[in-house]
């Protein structure tokens, strides 16, 4: 099991700020990272991926600095988001030359079986000129698997891929988090970030804004108010017995939803008030959920933060 610790890591390009300053550590499991074009992911992971070096601050791998470091390169898997293929070559000898550069005590093997892990050996003989964006990604993901590394770092990897592709994709992640591996992928997409990462890390302009599991950040965010959808057997009295409370900023009946929508500005008081409340009163509670608690909601408070 690997960790990679980025400690007060900054990056610039002459006056631009890529990265500034940000410190977070990267563990076993699925890693989901997030920010808006032009936040800094890809800068990041290069740094991550011994790519690119930090203009101020470290970036570690189990306490070891990567950059310059061949040791560090041989336990890390990365797949750019840029296109950097020879297309004269076929799919078969592009990952084995990343075999052969690691020196691996049999490389056509090693080559043959990343190839059937992203289920491409049925191109794997075509060059890589005739390939889809879905399949130069699958490639590249062979390439990076090929020396079996315990960091596999991803740049917005599901670009291009159809659909069976972005699952089948997922379930290999999800199985190398599950068997101790570091992953870290980037993704716009935030349904599939939902979907796949069991914590997520945020960057906005550069910055560090909020690491964890989305759920537990947005319970965090004490400043904005909480809004959930209830449904029960008197929305009315429920309503007007909730109201009262300073828990709560505002309710209203939604007739097309048959439900309350319900602004808790103190989130602890509200989740205690509910229950009291319905059992006062006689009120059977069928349904209580958060309407904002996706990802998608957080991320957009913390952008607009």
């Amino acid at each position: 099991m690997s960790t990679l610790s980025i400690d007060r890591t900054s990056r610039w390009f002459g006056n631009v700020v890529a990265v500034n300053d940000i410190t977070m550590d990267i563990g076993p499991g699925v890693t989901g990272l997030l920010g808006p074009n032009g936040a800094g992911k890809s800068t990041l992971i290069h740094m991550m991926g011994g790519f690119l070096a930090p203009s101020n601050g470290s970036v570690t791998l189990d306490g070891t600095r990567i950059w310059r470091n061949e040791q560090t390169y041989r336990q890390i898997g990365l797949v750019p988001e840029r296109e950097g293929m020879y297309d004269f070559l076929t799919g078969y000898e592009f990952v084995l030359a990343n075999a052969e550069l690691h020196q691996l005590s049999d490389p056509a093997a090693a080559a043959a079986e990343a190839l059937a892990t992203v289920e491409m050996e049925y191109a794997q003989d075509r060059r890589v000129s005739t390939y889809s964006k879905g399949m130069r990604q699958r490639v590249k993901m062979a390439s990076a698997l090929v020396h079996q590394p315990s960091v596999l770092l991803l740049d917005e990897p599901f670009n291009g891929m159809d659909p069976r592709q972005r699952m089948q994709l997922m379930e290999l992640l999800r199985k190398m988090g599950d068997e101790g591996r570091t992953v870290l992928f980037s993704s716009h997409i935030l349904e599939e970030v939902e979907q796949l990462a069991s914590h997520i890390e945020v960057i906005v302009a550069g910055r560090h804004a909020a690491s964890g599991d989305f759920r537990k950040i947005r319970r965090l965010m004490t400043d904005r108010p909480h809004r959930y959808l209830v449904r029960s057997s008197d929305d009315r009295q429920l309503a007007a017995a909730l109201i009262a409370d300073p828990s709560t900023a505002g309710i209203e009946l939604d007739q097309a939803e048959g439900a309350l929508r319900v602004q808790a500005v103190d989130f602890t008081r509200f989740t205690a008030l509910l229950p009291r409340v319905a059992r006062e009163h006689g009120i059977r509670l069928y349904t209580v959920s958060p309407s904002d608690e996706s990802l998608e909601s957080v991320f957009s408070y913390l952008v607009a933060a």
